[in-house]
């Protein structure tokens, strides 16, 4: 298997000083999709909190790091897959969400074993380059919407659009590339935060401008976000509220129209099925993402992360890692295209950093005004420097195609069944459970490529 030029290995230890940089890079590179998921499922924050996710997640990740023994670079955060399962678990209250956690915390705990006594060939002959590699490629093509919507700030309604958010947005993209490419050693190593907090300052002009020239399209910051700025905080932590100690204060909520429902408990055995059946489907889906980011990261750091510390490993750290951080704040947690795509752009392997950064979530969720700075970035700044990310992401796929023969046809439609259907958007609809349209993209590639490609996929160098 070829690796890249990496600058730090997955064992180096880049110098202190220059680490805590690298670190902050990682964090911000997943912040925001970190905590856009409590503030969708749960807009009020009764039952769900920002701060306390990027805790849980900070958690999540130190364990996938022990179970892994330290051989995977990879960053756990809050999953969009579980969103609409944590909007049914809000009804069951605090308890309901943990349960849902670790529900499909136990799928990847069952995977893992039955991985551990089979071994790992199957899972390479399952998915060998011409599946895996469109399916890497289209994870990244899949958050293209994501990163456009953030850059035309029309994330929330399309009559947000602004030539403005554009300019801002395409700055920070530019200053990432021209900082990635043309900085020097140390330059290259934090090209995002150069490009975000160079448009940060940038946008904050522009907001001075807006407000003094009561402009409100130059009003690119939002300022409200350090109103009523405390510098320590406590996160609304999900065991407290599994605890009570938040009761009272949603039951207010409930009576000053702030929340619909009540405090609910889970009251039966037939609550605990309805929870199952919320979340342990949506796990089966989520370990497509799980395997592919894996297989991603391997390319990246030359090495076959499946076999060592294994598949087993990961689906355990990544398993058991989401019911910790549900512990804490709330989501289960996946891995981050974000973080492997940082990892990739930077050629920072090193696991010291993704352990900064996961100090940072812990340290960080506490600390009022890194909040408060975070949630006035302008989505335009993050689609930005998403540009890059998932970009990269698109095209770490396609470099997985390099040794496949696509002027074979029976190469040539199973990628061809992948990416039509996921760029298309074609997902499965059953009553309680929604197959995303990535996962049902892989599943028909693997069909097609086990129906007509049998015994076609022989084993490459690269491999």
């Amino acid at each position: 298997m070829t690796q890249m030029n990496l600058v730090y290995d997955i064992q180096d230890k880049p110098p202190l000083k220059m680490n805590l940089f690298y670190a902050l890079q990682q964090l911000l590179a997943i912040m925001a999709a970190t905590i856009l998921v409590p503030a969708l499922v749960d807009p009020n924050g009764l039952y769900m909190d920002q701060a306390a996710a990027l805790c849980g997640a900070g958690f999540g990740t130190l364990f996938y790091l022990f179970v892994t023994q330290r051989k995977s670079p990879v960053f756990l955060g809050s999953s969009f897959a579980f969103i609409s399962p944590l909007v049914g678990a809000v009804a069951y209250g605090f308890v309901g969400i943990f349960l849902g956690a670790v529900f499909a915390g136990l799928v990847y705990v069952v995977i893992a074993v039955i991985v551990k006594m089979t071994g790992t060939d199957w899972i390479n002959k399952l998915l060998p380059p011409v599946v895996i590699g469109p399916t890497v490629a289209l994870i990244g093509l899949s958050l293209c919407g994501s990163a456009v919507n953030n850059l035309a700030n029309t994330a929330v309604s399309a009559d947000n659009y602004s030539l403005v958010h554009i300019a801002l947005g395409i700055f920070a993209f530019g200053i990432t590339v021209l900082v990635s490419v043309k900085g020097g050693k140390n330059l290259k190593m934090v090209p995002f935060i150069i490009g975000i907090l160079s448009a940060y300052v940038v946008g904050m002009l522009l907001t001075d401008i807006g407000n003094l020239t009561n402009n409100d399209t130059l009003k690119v910051i939002n300022l409200d976000a350090y109103k009523d700025l405390h510098f320590f905080t406590v996160p609304r932590f999900n065991f407290l509220g599994m605890f009570g100690v938040y009761d009272k204060a949603i039951e207010e909520a409930v009576v000053n129209g702030e929340a619909v429902g009540a405090v609910n408990r889970i009251t039966s055995f037939a609550d605990v099925i309805n929870i199952l059946i919320l979340f342990a489907p949506v796990a089966f889906v989520t370990l497509a993402e799980h395997i592919a980011d894996h297989k991603n990261l391997s390319t990246i750091v030359g090495r076959d992360l499946i076999s060592d510390p294994g598949l087993s490993r990961t689906l355990i750290g990544d398993g058991v890692g989401s019911a910790i951080g549900s512990f804490f704040g709330g989501c289960p947690n996946t891995t981050y295209g974000e973080s492997v795509g940082c990892v990739a752009i930077t050629r920072n392997a090193s696991v010291s950093t993704i352990f900064l950064a996961a100090i940072y979530c812990i340290v960080l969720s506490f600390f009022g005004p890194f909040t408060a700075f975070v949630n006035s970035i302008p989505a335009c700044i993050t689609g930005g420097v998403c540009i890059a990310l998932y970009g990269f992401i698109a095209v770490s796929g396609l470099k997985m195609l390099q040794p496949v023969d696509l002027n074979d046809n029976r190469n040539l439609f199973v990628v061809a069944a992948i990416l039509v259907t996921g760029i298309g958007g074609l997902e499965l609809r059953f009553e309680h459970l929604t197959i995303s349209s990535i996962a049902t993209a892989l599943i028909l590639g693997i069909l097609v490529n086990v129906i007509f490609n049998r015994g076609n996929n022989k084993p490459t160098e690269e491999e």
